[in-house]
């Protein structure tokens, strides 16, 4: 179903906030956030989800046991780009893989364990054909915003969010082991998925499912997010933006751009260019506003380039078969190898 189809009210946008802040709270505390019922945010939930408009989905957070992410960009011909990208979203390691500018270019987020994989996935695993004409790499160095705290789906009071936030995450060491596996295959399909599911999944009791989520929660290993089409909150024009900035001022050039409501992505890359953002605008002309006044502003930017997404194959979680409402097997999230 298209996104553009499903109209989202007051309370279905307070609904994907309150996911965003704790995509595994409970219905009740929600409803009770919002001032409606425990039953009428399931329901809501459930016709988002059907819909292929809205999901929770728990990712493996890389940074925290020392994982690189990279930012690849590979140009195609035309007639290869849907393949080609449908091949890279079905990878485990990548998320937000997006079509990009007249349908030539691709661009992903992959993120390797180590140097070996890194060159792995670089030189050997991505798509290996005459149609791909070109590939690029850049490792990301550091973030100064994320998909996660976007402000786009901003609905909430401080103190409604201040009633949902989970723990922050503790500093301290982190293993992953193949037990693991089944529990984060399952949670990048469906990040709300039931204890009673994830034991089956995994072959544990409920009560340890229980307390590995809450310690890799707490250790910040497990991340969940909404994965939702910008366009399903109004944002009809996304676009990346590759930027060179004067290095002396590339931290104060990324923390100003992260406080921009249009950022959802904001990092400083290897590359020709050091600056990655992604950007959420409402049409068109709101995004030359944006790169005329807000990008324009910042003197210490050298120079733009603009990819507008012309459709996006992948954003967070596993990849979904197309007929979301009927799911059957997913190639599962990056765990641990």
């Amino acid at each position: 179903m298209k996104t553009d189809t499903v109209s989202l009210d007051a309370v279905d946008q307070s609904l994907v906030h309150a996911l965003q802040i704790d995509g595994r709270a409970p219905f009740r505390a929600v409803g009770e956030v919002l001032g409606v019922s425990e039953n009428t945010v399931a329901r809501r939930y459930r016709r988002l989800r059907a819909a292929g408009v809205l999901r929770v989905v728990g990712t493996l957070n890389g940074g925290r046991l020392g994982y690189s992410n990279w930012t690849i960009r590979l140009q195609c011909t035309p007639d290869a780009a849907n393949a080609i990208a449908r091949a890279i979203a079905a990878r485990p390691d990548t998320s937000y893989v997006h079509l990009l500018s007249g349908g030539t270019e691709i661009s992903c987020s992959a993120q390797t364990p180590g140097p070996d994989e890194s060159e792995a996935l670089l030189l050997h695993r991505l798509p290996r054909t005459s149609r791909v004409t070109s590939v690029s790499a850049h490792l990301l160095l550091g973030h100064h915003a994320l998909p996660s705290t976007w402000a786009g789906p901003a609905r909430l009071s401080p103190d409604q969010t201040a009633l949902l936030a989970p723990p922050p995450a503790e500093d301290g060491e982190v293993t992953l082991g193949p037990a693991d596996r089944p529990l984060f295959d399952l949670l990048s399909r469906d990040g709300r998925a039931s204890y009673a599911e994830l034991a089956e999944a995994t072959g544990w009791s409920e009560a340890t499912v229980r307390r590995r989520m809450a310690a890799l929660r707490r250790s910040g290993a497990l991340t969940f997010l909404v994965d939702i089409p910008p366009s399903a909150l109004g944002f009809r024009a996304e676009a990346r933006l590759w930027m060179s900035v004067r290095p002396s001022r590339l931290t104060a050039v990324a923390a100003a751009m992260a406080e921009h409501p249009e950022v959802s992505l904001v990092a400083l890359t290897t590359g020709p260019t050091n600056l990655l953002a992604a950007v959420n605008c409402r049409d068109s002309m709101d995004l030359a506003r944006y790169l005329t006044e807000s990008v324009a502003s910042l003197d210490d930017i050298r120079a733009v380039e603009t990819a507008p997404i012309i459709r996006t194959v992948k954003r967070a979680g596993a990849l979904l078969p197309l007929d979301v409402r009927n799911p059957g097997p997913t190639r599962a999230a990056p765990a641990c190898r």
